[in-house]
């Protein structure tokens, strides 16, 4: 009798194992063999669930994404003591410790994003995409904190569009340039959070 296979769990086990393809080889040098391989799986069964590296890279980059997402909406929105700055502050330590552990994903990404330019694709869409429940959820907090009093009167949206770039910003500093410290990151981005709490 033939094994019953889980589709969902496949697809799952194929965009991490292709994850550490890249990591291992860069997203320029992987390849659906390689990619197969460590998947101890076919060429043409890897086909049946992606048709090619390209796909693969996007499908795994969403997979991270929301689970990071995932991830800072229980910080953001749980019930417990921090106020909406110190949450920010919380989420920010993980994105740069979230950097500094994969320093070779943000390569592969600044490698796949030069390869589509080089195509002719412009990725700055799905990379706003990517990140635009990030955007909302730091806008959130800042509304939040507002009504609560923690955060001093703004335009939470200019202010969460700010506090996302500087936060993306510094992100890539932490992932590229080992003498940059995510302690000295989360410096800089928490100086400027406390710039923005009420004064009491």
């Amino acid at each position: 009798m033939p094994k019953i296979v889980d589709k969902e769990e496949r697809m799952q086990m194929i965009l991490e194992k292709a994850l550490e393809v890249f990591a291992r080889v860069g997203y320029r040098d992987s390849n659906l063999s390689l990619i197969a391989e460590a998947c101890s799986l076919s060429r043409p069964t890897v086909y049946q669930y992606f048709s090619d590296k390209k796909e693969i890279y996007y499908y795994a980059v969403k997979n991270v994404t929301s689970k990071m997402f995932e991830r800072y909406s229980k910080i953001a929105f749980h019930e417990g003591e921090e106020d909406e700055i110190e949450r920010l502050r919380l989420i920010v330590v993980d994105i740069f410790t979230y950097a500094r552990e994969n320093e070779s994903t943000l390569s592969n990404l600044v490698e796949f994003i030069l390869s589509e330019k080089k195509a002719g694709v412009d990725v700055y869409q799905a990379i706003r995409g990517r990140t635009a429940k990030m955007r909302i959820l730091i806008k959130r907090l800042v509304l939040q904190g507002i009504h609560r009093k923690t955060i001093r009167e703004c335009d939470a949206d200019k202010v969460g569009e700010e506090i996302f770039s500087l936060v993306e910003a510094e992100a890539f500093q932490v992932g590229f340039f080992p003498s940059f410290s995510a302690e000295e990151a989360t410096s800089i981005v928490s100086d400027f959070l406390e710039s923005f709490r009420e004064k009491r």
